[in-house]
């Protein structure tokens, strides 16, 4: 069985790649990801995620990996940063709270689709202006949910998660492991 992962994101390949899997195949969906008047969080991720999955094609003998991750504070979806001062406001926003971090996975056959989404709560120290100015100045917080990336430097902005920090990253490895298992893909075999 071919596995493609229907995301550009070098994390996702990166979090595949923990468990011995690498795609035959990378394939970047094009959705429109605009939030519905009124749609909440977690409702929303697993659509994004779903609605990638059904955009791409897949032949049989084709398993498509699909993910979104969302950041919620409350209500609020924050979704990747469109510039340094979205960012910016991301980070005043999220400085001294706690917030949702939502992570969904599809998986889909030519016939079937599974899918998982993993909420992970997470806190953000209180931010001086500099840090955040210092952390937007890295570059690093562009195409990341929420203006930030735990994996780089605003892990020093972290103290405290309850749950994945894969899913944080952008692919919550355990849950992804038992969708593929789930779909036929021999995980365990992939490690030797």
């Amino acid at each position: 069985m071919r596995l493609i992962l229907g995301s550009g994101s070098p994390r996702r390949k990166e979090l595949l790649a923990q468990i011995g899997l690498q795609p035959d195949d990378i394939r970047s969906p094009d959705i429109d990801e605009t939030p519905r008047p009124g749609e909440l969080p977690r409702p929303y991720c697993v659509r994004m995620a779903r609605e990638k999955a059904q955009a791409l094609a897949v032949v049989p003998g084709e398993l498509l990996l699909c993910a979104d991750t969302t950041v919620a504070v409350g209500r609020r979806i924050l979704g990747k940063a469109e510039d340094a001062d979205e960012a910016a406001a991301f980070l005043r926003l999220l400085s001294g709270r706690r917030h949702r971090v939502i992570t969904a996975v599809a998986v889909r056959s030519s016939d079937q689709i599974w899918e998982r989404d993993v909420v992970t709560a997470v806190r953000m120290k209180r931010l001086s202006d500099a840090e955040i100015a210092a952390y937007v100045d890295s570059d690093d917080w562009r195409g990341k949910a929420g203006g930030y990336g735990i994996q780089g430097p605003a892990g020093a902005f972290l103290p405290w998660i309850e749950g994945s920090f894969s899913a944080v990253m952008g692919l919550p490895v355990a849950e992804t492991a038992t969708l593929l298992q789930a779909a036929g893909v021999d995980v365990l075999g992939a490690w030797s």
